[in-house]
Order: structure tokens, then C-alpha cells, then sequence
């Protein structure tokens, strides 16, 4: 993915990791486009950021995905970046199914078919334009279990393997499957995250993440240093050890 001359759809944006993205991407020289289900919360946003594009969608909704995608690619028919960046992540425990059933079920339209709905509707056109991106949103938590939230765990895991096996389906086609996998970051993702210390601050993490995206710009997979810990604790063979490490910081946060 180029750093700047992108016209950028990220549906999910108005607050955290995703406004954060939207705005760093349109200072670097790129048409971006932010959606959310609060039509207020948007209106504010393009008032403080003019030029800033923005959508009403609720990605849990496939009547919304496809009204919204149909306007976004009216208004924007140079549109060749999808980010599908809306999540959810809550805590539960799975002792019984009335503690946790419908905020699985929550995480899991939100997280695995908002994704698969959004790439859907934009991917007849994506594969039109010359170069074109779409960059799915995992987590660390793909790759190492965080001990109360298993959905959001599982989600991110399913966004991971879905990233990988469209790249092996789109392999040589003008459309790149590019993977950003966040490690814990200071957001309102969950109740006490912002001020999370082990979290990582959300202006390092952005920053980064736009220096690695500068720096190879082919790259599959976007991974900040820190998320690393998790990324690759399988491979070298410390798996364990990561997992405790993980869940052991989340006891001490709580």
C-alpha cells in the first residue's frame, strides 16, 4: 500500500485506532473517508476536520454495509483502500451461556461478518482498479489468548486466517490483502484501557504504523514492534510463556 494518493474508506473510524489512522492517512496526502453509526459523532468530526469524507454505517447491519457502500462508491468512484476497521471487545466469562452468549454473538457479527459483508460490497470494485488495497484489522490476540475476552480471541484469530487465504485467492490480481495486527492499545476498546500501562500509547502506535507502511509499502502483514511478543511467541517456541506473561498482566490491570 502506497503512503499517500489512496482514496481510503474506513468505516469504524469515529473514535480510537480508526480516527487516529484517518486522520494521520489524510496528512499524508490521502482522500479519506470515516463511518460510523452516529450521524451526530460524524457531523462533529467533519466540522473539526474539513475535508474529511464521512458515511453513516453500522457494520452489524448488511442492509447499512450495502447502502452505505453504494454512496461511498458514488460520491468516491476513485476509492481503491478498504479498511475494515469496526470491532468490539468485551470481557466474559463462559461459566453459563446467559453471561456471555450475546456479546459473543455481538462480537462475532461485528468482528467476522462486518469484515466479510464489507469486503463483499467493495470488492467487485476494488479488483476494477489498477492498485488497490484491503486491509483487514486482527489483533495479537489472534495469536496468543487473552483469558476473558475467548470471542474477541477467536474473532481476531478468523480475521487472520480469512486475510491469508484471500491473499492466496487474489495472488496476482491488483488487489493486496494487507493484515494490521495491534497489539494492546490505549483506547476505549474496553472499560480502563485508555490508562491501560501496558497498553501501548495510541500516537506511538499510530506513528508507527505509518513509518512501517512508508518503509514497505508491500509488506502483508503490519506489525509494530511490541505486538511481536504475541506474533511470534509459537514460532519461537515460547508459547507458554507468552500466554502467562499476557494474562498475567491482565490480573494485575484488572
Amino acid at each position: 500500500m502506497n503512503i499517500s494518493g489512496n482514496t481510503i474508506f474506513i468505516p469504524g473510524s469515529t473514535s480510537g485506532i480508526g480516527l487516529a489512522l484517518a486522520l494521520e492517512l489524510r496528512s499524508r496526502g490521502n482522500t479519506v473517508i470515516i463511518g460510523g453509526r452516529r450521524t451526530e459523532l460524524l457531523e462533529r468530526i467533519a466540522v473539526e476536520h474539513p475535508g474529511i469524507g464521512t458515511v453513516r454505517i453500522d457494520t452489524t447491519d448488511a442492509a447499512s454495509i450495502a447502502s452505505a457502500a453504494k454512496q461511498v462508491l458514488a460520491e468516491y468512484p476513485d476509492l481503491n483502500v478498504l479498511v475494515t476497521m469496526a470491532g468490539v471487545m468485551y470481557a466474559e466469562d463462559w461459566s453459563s451461556p446467559s453471561s456471555f452468549l450475546a456479546s459473543a454473538e455481538t462480537t462475532v457479527t461485528t468482528n467476522v461478518l462486518g469484515p466479510i459483508r464489507l469486503i463483499a460490497a467493495f470488492v467487485d470494485h476494488l479488483r476494477a482498479r489498477p492498485d488497490a488495497t484491503i486491509m483487514t484489522v486482527s489483533s495479537g490476540l489472534a495469536f496468543a489468548p487473552l483469558g476473558i475476552t475467548p470471542s474477541y480471541n477467536a474473532s481476531k484469530a478468523a480475521i487472520h486466517m480469512l486475510s491469508e487465504s484471500l491473499r492466496l485467492q487474489f495472488a496476482g490480481a491488483s488487489v493486496r490483502i494487507v493484515e494490521l495486527e495491534p497489539p494492546a492499545v490505549r483506547t476505549a476498546l474496553m472499560p480502563g484501557h485508555e490508562d491501560n500501562e501496558h497498553a501501548m500509547p495510541l500516537d506511538e502506535f499510530v506513528t508507527e504504523v505509518m513509518d512501517l507502511i512508508e518503509a514497505q509499502p508491500d509488506a502483508e502483514e503490519i506489525q509494530v514492534e511490541r505486538v511481536k511478543f504475541l506474533r511470534y511467541g509459537e514460532a519461537r517456541g515460547d508459547y507458554d510463556q507468552v500466554v502467562k506473561t499476557l494474562n498475567g498482566h491482565a490480573a494485575r490491570a484488572e
